[in-house]
């Protein structure tokens, strides 16, 4: 009852916060703008126009846009004093695109759930759900027209749903899809995310930029929202089914999606750093990390006949082969033969366990 109490206040608390006037837009000259403004809330009344069971589409409280997205993000440099408002451990997403690096910290998604940007010249929505723990970045783009995405308030098995503000469709996070209004059925382009702590992404990206605080909503970064929810296995605010108890339901784990299948890697596996290959549903994938941070990769034939170690030094070098290859957390081969070459990532999440079984039934656990 306590944990309701305080979850219920953080909503009202959320829902009646202002913004700030004076806030600079982040520099969009040269690129095209056309952005819709359908703000009205999607027809729930009938069960059709959904791909998931509208039953299970839960009202999250807040309302439409009532968790308010970071459409004007300002930031600072890594290396910037200002950045003492993170410590080492704190867990932030990571992008890197177009040759430019940027950093989110949980800390501030826990408000916010949505941040539309520009990464590398290229439009990006960066989401997290902090009820699964989960984080994509996608590029904002609805139908070949640039768009914004905002928090619909709507949730599906304890998820986030977003919804674009160019169709005012909505689209399931975790599922990776349209699922209600004129894009039904269509699928976000996924950017590469990594989600580690800020210690060991400051390592990597020793340039990136980080997430200013100065957000234009007054809230208490840094104060987690809800309550013990993150670490308490048997607090759920909404239900997700099905269930699992294979691994305690918020244990965060990194889980490789293929097709309607998951693979689940638990942190504490990778301890002091490894490098494994696996077939999964059809594909090989090498998988690199350590107890702070695990990424995959899908190997195309060439790529397969690779053996792989874990190499990371706290620099940009993560892992390295028997060919001399040395190869970025994102893998890009900076050093060796094949220098300039990519591996193509996974689709992939880190997210809690509960999350990972009810999206995925069944995933199969990394022994």
């Amino acid at each position: 009852m306590k944990n309701l109490i305080y979850f219920m206040f953080i909503l009202i608390l959320i829902s009646c916060s202002e913004s700030k006037e004076n806030m600079i837009p982040i520099d969009r000259s040269g690129l095209n703008e056309d952005v819709g403004t359908n703000n009205n809330p999607p027809d729930n009344s009938t069960t059709s126009g959904w791909l998931i069971p509208i039953s299970e589409v839960k009202d999250g409280g807040p309302g439409k846009d009532g968790i308010p997205s970071i459409d004007m993000p300002m930031f600072l440099d890594a290396n910037d004093p200002v950045t003492n408002y993170l410590n080492d451990d704190d867990l932030v997403v990571g992008v890197v695109n177009g040759g430019e690096a940027k950093a989110y910290p949980h800390l501030i998604l826990d408000w916010h759930e949505v941040v539309n940007d520009i990464i590398g010249n290229a439009f990006a929505t960066i989401s997290y759900c902090p009820l699964t723990g989960t984080a994509f970045a996608w590029e904002s783009m609805v139908n070949g027209v640039k768009s914004t995405f905002g928090v619909s308030g709507l949730l599906y098995n304890t998820n986030l749903i977003l919804y674009d503000r160019s169709t005012d469709s909505n689209w399931s996070q975790m599922g990776l899809k349209c699922v209600n209004g004129d894009r039904i059925g269509d699928e976000p382009k996924l950017l590469d995310v990594i989600e580690t702590n800020w210690g060991t992404w400051k390592s990597l990206y020793p340039n990136s930029q980080v997430l200013s605080q100065d957000t234009g909503f007054n809230r208490p970064y840094g104060e987690y929202p809800y309550g013990d929810y993150k670490t308490n296995h048997e607090f759920f605010i909404f239900s997700a089914s099905p269930s699992n108890s294979a691994l305690p339901n918020k244990e965060r784990v990194y889980a490789i999606i293929n097709g309607k299948k998951s693979k689940v890697y638990q942190f504490e596996k990778f301890t002091g750093g490894i490098a494994i290959k696996e077939t999964f549903n059809g594909n090989e994938y090498v998988v690199v990390g350590n107890n702070e941070i695990i990424y995959a990769f899908e190997l195309n034939e060439s790529q397969s006949a690779l053996n792989f170690q874990y190499e990371f030094d706290n620099s940009e070098v993560f892992f390295s082969d028997n060919e001399g290859n040395k190869w970025s957390v994102f893998g890009s081969a900076i050093e060796g033969p094949r220098t300039g070459e990519m591996l193509k990532g996974a689709k992939s999440v880190v997210s809690f366990w509960f999350a990972v079984a009810a999206f995925y039934p069944n995933p199969i656990i990394y022994q």
